[in-house]
């Protein structure tokens, strides 16, 4: 049990390093949004959304919301809008996975590399619903954060499209969220 113990404390102690990783996004105060922060708001997300959708597995889907980002904890997040290699991102960041999932306990290690893989795939109903929430939570935050006045709202109106595609609610918020762009653009 110390075992145990002492692997879920070096694991909580070591995942505090996410609250520093800075993203590309602005709070409405106008701090940079920090990469914990983003996957706290996500999971909230899929905790509201969820109701919509009662055939996922919630709890798996929240754990994924909360994994999904974790990959970025050693070097960071890179934007999308950067167009970064995605081969060479994926790799860099299974290494961190790997690297901050050794520290638990190997059943639940296997859980957790099983859970962000999965979302990495995107092809269970549970990552398409993450990677559209995902996509949708930083549209959210670019459309309501103080940005800086070069900001591209642009992006906004292309960033993940095709995982909206598949659903008549997510089709409709994505909508939402593009009239909101929009007006940025005005």
């Amino acid at each position: 049990m110390k075992e145990t113990i002492d692997a879920y404390l070096a694991f909580m102690k070591e995942t505090e390093l996410l609250k520093s990783v800075l993203r590309t996004a602005w709070t409405r105060t106008g701090e940079q949004e920090s990469t914990a922060e983003h996957s706290w708001h996500l999971a909230l997300f899929a905790g509201i959304m969820l109701e919509q959708y009662p055939e996922l597995d919630a709890k798996r889907t929240l754990l994924m919301c909360l994994l999904h980002d974790m990959g970025e904890i050693y070097e960071g997040d890179i934007s999308a809008a950067l167009l970064p290699d995605s081969s060479r991102k994926y790799q860099e960041e299974y290494r961190a996975v790997h690297k901050v999932f050794s520290l638990l306990p190997e059943k639940q290690r296997e859980h957790f590399m099983s859970v962000w893989q999965e979302y990495e795939d995107g092809k269970t109903p549970e990552a398409k619903l993450v990677k559209a929430l995902d996509k949708a939570e930083t549209i959210i935050q670019h459309n309501i954060g103080k940005n800086p006045p070069d900001f591209d709202y642009d992006f906004n109106l292309q960033y993940g499209k095709p995982y909206f595609t598949e659903d008549a609610l997510l089709e409709k918020m994505r909508s939402a969220l593009d009239e909101e762009t929009k007006e940025h653009l005005l």
